[in-house]
């Protein structure tokens, strides 16, 4: 083999190699970048149910105050 296609062939193998890294890379990149979504989303849905479950308390604190003080008469 000539010198010319063997240095040929070493840059062909070196690009390939260098190109398969790469895209190794990129998709594991990627695949962190896609976790982080779910992991924010599940988060956010956790936030939501706490929010919720707050208001729930808040909206139920004055009806059991009125009701500690017992029955409201109404007279006529």
């Amino acid at each position: 083999m000539s010198l010319a296609a063997k240095t040929t062939f070493v840059l062909c193998c070196a690009t390939t190699a260098w190109m398969v890294g790469y895209v190794h890379y990129q998709q594991e990149a990627e695949r962190r970048q896609l976790r982080l979504g779910v992991e924010r989303d599940i988060e956010r849905q956790e936030r939501r149910k706490l929010r919720k479950a707050q208001q729930e308390t808040q909206s139920v604190e004055p009806l059991l105050e009125a009701a500690k003080q017992g029955p409201i008469l109404q007279t006529t």
